[in-house]
């Protein structure tokens, strides 16, 4: 039994000993001039998206609440990414955001998606499966977040 108590503490202790030394790398490459946009407590999926958007393989699609003053989010998604996509990459960009930040814990995305769409161009985004090339929108462009309005 004690066998198996030291097992379990010095698999514990190799565990730790990893992630210190993985998020030791982590805070090395978040200061290359290519990463320092980053947040310190960067996860593996931002750091492939800073890559795949020096090589051109991903956009930055800025989107912007019509109701809000602030900035707007920087979400980035693949070159030949769909609406569902930016949808998730949103949703992604937003939670990672409440897990640093605090904050609301729980959004019901969807409901906001029945009761906001993305627009852009005076466009409504509408067909998920639709490219965003399809409706015109390029790297570092902006699209709206609106209230639908009902019929």
């Amino acid at each position: 039994m004690e066998e198996e108590e030291e097992e379990e503490v010095e698999e514990e202790e190799a565990h730790a000993e990893v992630l210190e030394f993985w998020q030791e790398g982590l805070a090395r490459l978040v200061r290359d001039p290519l990463l320092c946009d980053l947040p310190a407590q960067v996860t593996p999926e931002e750091i492939s998206s800073q890559v795949a958007l020096e090589y051109g393989q991903a956009m930055t699609v800025r989107v912007r609440r019509a109701d809000a003053p602030e900035a707007p989010l920087p979400v980035v998604v693949v070159q030949n990414a769909s609406v569902l996509d930016l949808k998730r990459a949103l949703r992604r960009f937003v939670q990672l955001r409440q897990e640093r930040e605090g904050g609301i814990q729980h959004i019901s995305w969807r409901y906001l998606w029945r009761t906001y769409c993305l627009t852009f161009g005076g466009e409504k985004l509408t067909d998920d499966r639709k490219k965003l090339r399809e409706y015109g929108i390029r790297n570092r462009d902006e699209v709206t977040f609106v209230k639908k309005i009902r019929k």
